[in-house]
């Protein structure tokens, strides 16, 4: 059920190239340093949504600024406030607008893919994983068994949950599109209420109905 549409691109020298690792869990310290630092360079601002308040977050790369978080509040694994950088008015800052009012598009059913470019910063595995989510078209779903399957081993779905429940970039890339082996909304970071609320709105966009 999934789609070749890539929704998103990895910013010029951004940390989310793929890498070696084949297997969930192969953290090198680089990886682990990228989620535990500090990015001087970072901003966020505070986004509302008909699902909630979400925070965008920016980090600067080579040739410009890429989103490195989209989160909503509340949700799990997010970085601690000393590791999203500055607060500022997306007005401000023409990169963060832009991500706002692509997102606000997205909610108002205008907009299937983003224009972004995106610097998530995770292990190898979790890059080939999220590099996969990107895949997952507009208004389809997949498994973690099938992405598993993609990566070389469907023993690996247990290890691409875990990757998919740590995407730093709810929505933009698409972790709520991934099922349950059986269809099941099973497990979203955002919450499966939310997850639930994504599914339907796109599924609606495009005059489907799955749930």
């Amino acid at each position: 059920m999934t789609a070749s549409s890539p929704s998103v691109s990895p910013a010029p020298g951004a940390p989310d190239q793929l890498g070696a690792h084949d297997q969930p869990g192969a953290s090198t310290a680089a990886g682990a340093s990228h989620r535990a630092g500090v990015a001087a360079s970072r901003r966020f601002t505070r986004v509302a949504t008909p699902l909630g308040e979400m925070i965008l977050v920016s980090d600067g790369v080579a040739g410009g600024q890429a989103l490195c978080g989209a989160y909503f509040t509340g949700q799990r694994h997010q970085p601690t406030s000393d590791q999203l950088g500055a607060e500022c008015d997306a007005g401000t800052d023409p990169f963060l607008q832009a991500a706002a009012d692509q997102l606000g598009e997205y909610f108002a059913g205008t907009r299937r893919e983003f224009d972004l470019p995106v610097a998530a910063r995770g292990t190898d595995f979790e890059q080939r994983v999220w590099a996969l989510l990107r895949r997952v078209g507009f208004g389809t779903t997949t498994s973690y068994g099938q992405l598993a399957e993609q990566l070389g081993n469907r023993h690996l779905a247990q290890g691409v949950g875990q990757a998919v429940g740590h995407n730093p970039v709810s929505i933009v890339v698409p972790c709520h599109r991934v099922l349950g082996a059986d269809g099941r909304l099973t497990g979203y970071a955002g919450g499966v209420e939310r997850k639930q609320a994504l599914l339907s709105l796109e599924q609606s966009a495009l005059g489907t109905r799955l749930f």
